[in-house]
């Protein structure tokens, strides 16, 4: 797996919290990974397996769409899985009974064993009644813990910024 640049692990976030009490299926973590996909390839030296057409990416109630997908594995582990293309979308269920948090974005990178969802380029979070916009969001699978923007957010232009949507609640 790829470490993420220092100036990634550097950014700021803007305070972009829902609601602490929401927690993941506990079970997520736990579930196998399935893949369809209607191709694949694995290159052993490499430890990468690449999906491609139609990706549909699951363990446990989360779900990851898209029209490709790379696997990176560390050990025989998946340690990060990459995920990309127009139709790039994820769902998840944060709770028995809750509605799920949605997101799309050019790219997508996540990591099993952080529990961390990272979403690159045009980035889009649904999460109860907000609806939060950036170039670059962290989404905390097991906390549900949504972070958007970078440390270039202050200097750069608009392309740069958070938008937030916060819906009245009905």
């Amino acid at each position: 797996m790829a470490t993420m640049t220092k100036n990634k692990q550097l950014w700021l976030f803007a305070a972009l919290f829902h609601s602490v009490n929401s927690f993941a299926l506990e079970s997520d973590a736990k579930q196998p990974i399935t893949i369809d996909s209607n191709g694949a390839t694995y290159d052993e030296r490499a430890e990468l397996s690449t999906y491609t057409g139609n990706v549909v990416a699951t363990q446990g109630s989360i779900r990851v769409n898209s029209d490709r997908l790379d696997v990176h594995f560390k050990g025989g582990e998946a340690e990060k899985l990459v995920f990309s293309g127009k139709s790039a979308h994820f769902k998840q269920t944060p709770s028995a009974g809750a509605k799920d948090i949605t997101g799309q974005a050019s790219t997508g990178e996540f990591y099993p064993k952080r529990n961390l969802l990272v979403l690159i380029g045009n980035a889009t979070v649904l999460q109860g009644n907000g609806t939060y916009s950036s170039d670059y969001i962290e989404y905390d699978i097991k906390t549900s813990l949504v972070k958007a923007g970078d440390k270039s957010a202050s200097t750069d232009n608009n392309k740069q910024r958070v938008h937030v949507v916060i819906q009245p609640k009905q």
